[in-house]
């Protein structure tokens, strides 16, 4: 008979560590944010991309929620170009 597993969320289940879960999931939330503040902003790609100085394909990809291929890194720096602001929280893990 096989075990079923259960996972918190998404990310624990996709990743193989918990720093791997933890990556995915913080990407995860700022990718969203930013896509909703580039939407809220009601312009074409174009200008949705140069207001973030990255390009129009890169946009899209953001967009439609490419995770793969953006970094923590990358995603924070385009959340600060989107004019957000990111906190971030600690705790000890469950």
């Amino acid at each position: 008979m096989m075990e079923i597993q259960t996972f918190e969320n998404v990310f624990d289940a996709l990743a193989d560590t918990p720093a791997e879960a933890a990556n995915l999931k913080a990407r995860a939330e700022i990718l969203s944010a930013v896509a909703r503040r580039v939407r809220s902003w009601n312009l074409s790609q174009e200008a949705a991309a140069a207001r973030l100085g990255i390009t129009r394909p890169r946009l899209n990809d953001l967009l439609r929620g490419k995770l793969g291929k953006f970094s923590l890194d990358a995603l924070v720096n385009l959340a600060t170009a989107a004019g957000l602001r990111l906190e971030i929280r600690i705790a000890d893990a469950a």
